[in-house]
């Protein structure tokens, strides 16, 4: 298994994501992309990290 590359740049607690860095809160990724779900959205709840993947899905 190898050694996760964190980016110290995207903290992240999501540990679920397959991009999570193992024991660190931080995301692998170089970039992620943030949406919204909302047309309006005026509190965090209505963001997302459209960059998340579940672990162990295929794609």
């Amino acid at each position: 298994m190898s050694e996760c590359k964190a980016n110290k740049s995207i903290g992240c607690t999501v540990q679920q994501c397959v991009h999570h860095c193992g024991n660190e809160n931080y995301c692998t990724l170089n970039s992620i992309q943030v949406g919204t779900h909302e047309a309006h959205p005026t509190v965090v709840e209505c963001t997302d990290c459209e960059s998340f993947r579940v672990k162990g899905s295929c794609c």
